[in-house]
């Protein structure tokens, strides 16, 4: 079994700053790739940003340089920097970790979710 565990999120202002993180533990050998998605109210999950294990990354358009995803390959942890938040990315967000066991197919985890709420 495999757990996916997210902190960092809160209330922030806008324009502020915050950092999310996402630590893997237990059945795992490696991890490809991780990354972050987000869902507001009413509306689909949507994609942030992944990175895969080589360290490229993608990123949704409307994050696109305000937001930077890394990894920690060691520590199976993967962090979201959030810079220049706008109220529009009020949402819960969610950690995505494709893991590799000893043996077998990768497979995909998806933590609890964490919320991030930006104030105007």
């Amino acid at each position: 079994q495999v757990q996916l565990v997210e902190s960092g999120g809160g209330l922030v202002q806008a324009g502020g700053s915050l950092r999310l993180s996402c630590a893997a533990s237990g059945s795992i050998f490696r991890t490809n790739s991780m990354g972050w998605y987000r869902q507001a109210p009413g509306k689909q999950r949507e994609l942030v940003a992944t990175i895969r294990s080589s360290g490229s990354t993608n990123y949704g358009d409307s994050v696109k340089g305000r937001f930077t995803i890394s990894r920690d390959n060691v520590k199976n942890t993967v962090y979201l920097e959030m810079n220049s938040v706008k109220p529009e990315d009020t949402a819960v967000y969610y950690c995505n970790v494709q893991v590799v066991p000893r043996y077998g197919s990768a497979v995909g985890y998806w933590g609890k979710g964490t919320q991030v709420t930006v104030s105007s």
